[in-house]
């Protein structure tokens, strides 16, 4: 069996922060959330990294990240481009918002040779989620009848909201024996002091979400049998999407994962760590990350400075 490699979906940082130079460091020696990802998922096994990008970043990612990664592990790069769709369909005239989490990783295909896990760029997931991920993707079996079985790490609701602005977070359910039953996506989701809620209809309706819901935050592990149900599965979300929202309609992982789950295509087992999870998604985030992380070097996790 194939050794399995971490996929980081990095193709949305430039737009996030106005270009790749402005990611803000988060570690006392310049490191980016990023490195600690990386760090941690050596460390757990992983051999290689497949990074996901766009050619309009490639330059300014390689000099700020690329370069140096390489040195510790062995890189490929995928290209999420808004042309690269099914065959018989056309980019929309204006469309300049990328297609999504999902289209992302279907553009990964040819350079992803085993199993893999999968991130996003900008989440500090601790180092025991790549622990996990990694031991799950060598020692388990690749199917469960005829489902593709993958895993998601899954955090709970309350440890993942900010203070400073809304969210979208893909609300999970899970059965009795850790199995995935559900997940919904959700935008907008804001905190409250008894976790977290959403809004519909233009909100007029709020959704409670309660403390201790399970959510995904984009750390799954999958199989190469992934990209045949996502191929499949993209014309139809074109065909069900393009008609109301052409300009910014997204084809997104969690739901996609859904998607093949309730269709019996694939089984979902979750994996739940133990580290807390710490993002960036506004500015004002960023100081509670940077003490989290600094609190981590205190007590001995990582290193000063974190490559040596």
């Amino acid at each position: 069996m194939k050794k399995p490699e971490l996929v980081i979906l990095a193709a949305g940082v430039g737009s996030r922060y106005g270009g790749v130079k402005q990611i803000d460091p988060v570690g006392e020696h310049g490191e980016l959330i990023i490195d600690y990802s990386i760090y941690d998922a050596i460390n757990a096994g992983f051999e290689k990294v497949v990074f996901i990008i766009t050619h309009a970043l490639e330059d300014d990612f390689m000099e700020v990240i690329g370069d140096r990664i390489s040195k510790y592990v062995k890189t490929a790069y995928a290209y999420q481009e808004l042309d690269c769709l099914p065959a018989g369909y056309a980019l929309p005239e204006g469309r300049t918002k990328p297609w999504g989490t999902a289209q992302a990783l279907l553009s990964a295909q040819s350079v992803i040779d085993g199993p893999f896990a999968v991130i996003n760029a900008d989440d500090f997931y601790g180092a025991s989620a790549y622990r996990t991920v990694y031991d799950w993707l060598s020692l388990s079996a690749e199917m469960d009848g005829n489902k593709t079985r993958f895993a998601m790490v899954g955090y709970r609701i309350e440890n993942t909201v900010s203070d400073h602005g809304r969210v979208t977070r893909g609300i999970c359910e899970a059965d009795d024996g850790g199995f995935l039953v559900s997940i919904a996506e959700r935008a907008h989701v804001e905190k409250t002091p008894d976790g977290a809620r959403y809004p519909e209809d233009s909100g007029e309706t709020w959704h409670d979400i309660p403390a201790g819901t399970l959510v995904s935050m984009n750390f799954w592990g999958l199989r190469k049998g992934f990209f045949k149900a996502a191929e499949d599965d993209f014309p139809v979300f074109l065909d069900r999407n393009l008609a109301e929202n052409p300009l910014k309609c997204e084809y997104l992982l969690p739901s996609e994962i859904g998607c093949q789950l309730q269709s019996g295509r694939a089984s979902v087992e979750v994996l739940e760590s133990g580290d807390m999870w710490h993002g960036i998604t506004y500015r004002e985030d960023r100081p509670g990350v940077m003490e989290a992380i600094e609190d981590l070097h205190r007590r001995g996790v990582y290193p000063k400075p974190l490559w040596g």
